[in-house]
């Protein structure tokens, strides 16, 4: 097994786990709280965690890669089902709670890093090929990570993540619809997507005062529209949503002082709003952007 660590032992001691305790009990038998300045909420209930391994449909020779494994209520189920597993997590304090309650079970590497800054494609070139993600994602830092694996979305085949429930409504929703954003636009382009299932609070420690959402993610062979340019189109779609009540020919006045022109170029009626468009149409209107 082989381990990247920079953690001394928690607290300077020696840790016995050889009892199994539950993870509630681990918690307060080792006194950890955890830190709200990383997200940290601690799923505690191992049925939801094998429920979320077995939904992730991974098999036993994928390349699986767990971000922000904590205590390892995920990381235990996972090790059970493939051969090789990478975990990425910011908080070394955790680190040998981490290695002892998984144990000698699998190859697992583990590295302490900041997910939002991490390389994804530097890491599928290490492992020989393409990886499958499974995580509960600390739920300060969803939306903007999720961003940054898409950006990283060639060498990720699928992800099997878990949001709080109004983010994954945002991800997963269709155009007309209050959710309908630029999370999901985005998403579209380059996934297809499906909700799982709901996760109640208890299933967490400490409790969040929201609901949870497991969402299945797999890379298109293609994307939706085709793009000239990956840049502008994200600057498009979220520059329409800033003020989504405006017209498209207000709201995108930050980018071109002649919105009607553009908009007319695009064949898209410059009196809709961001949330009637389709990913096509919003495709068009970033690939007409650089001729106007």
């Amino acid at each position: 097994m082989e381990w990247y660590e920079k953690a001394e032992a928690l607290g300077g001691r020696d840790l016995d786990l050889s009892l199994e305790l539950s993870l509630p009990a681990l918690i307060r038998h080792l006194g950890l709280l955890p830190r709200k300045g990383m997200g940290q909420n601690f799923l505690v209930d191992e049925n939801i965690a094998e429920k979320i391994v077995r939904s992730s449909g991974i098999r036993r020779e994928d390349r699986v890669v767990e971000i922000g494994p904590g205590l390892g209520s995920l990381t235990r189920p996972l090790s059970r089902r493939v051969e090789r597993l990478t975990v990425i997590e910011l908080d070394s304090s955790l680190l040998p709670v981490l290695r002892q309650r998984i144990g000698d079970r699998v190859s697992v590497r583990v590295i302490q890093a900041d997910a939002l800054r991490f390389d994804f494609l530097e890491l599928g070139e290490t492992l020989g090929g393409s990886i499958h993600i499974v995580a509960n994602l600390p739920y300060n830092i969803s939306s903007p990570l999720l961003i940054h694996l898409l950006d990283h979305r060639r060498v990720i085949d699928s992800m099997t993540l878990m949001f709080q429930k109004e983010v994954a409504e945002r991800i997963t929703a269709s155009p007309g619809g209050r959710d309908y954003g630029s999370l999901s636009v985005q998403v579209a382009q380059w996934m297809e997507v499906e909700r799982l299932f709901d996760v109640g609070a208890g299933a967490f420690f400490p409790v969040p005062k929201v609901q949870s959402t497991v969402v299945h993610f797999r890379r298109r062979l293609q994307p939706l529209a085709e793009l000239d340019d990956e840049g502008v189109f994200r600057n498009v779609v979220r520059t329409a949503f800033n003020q989504r009540r405006k017209t498209l020919a207000n709201a995108l006045r930050p980018m071109h002082s002649d919105t009607k022109t553009w908009l007319a170029a695009a064949n898209i009626d410059s009196s809709r709003r961001a949330e009637t468009l389709q990913v096509v149409e919003f495709a068009r209107l970033a690939n007409m952007w650089k001729d106007q």
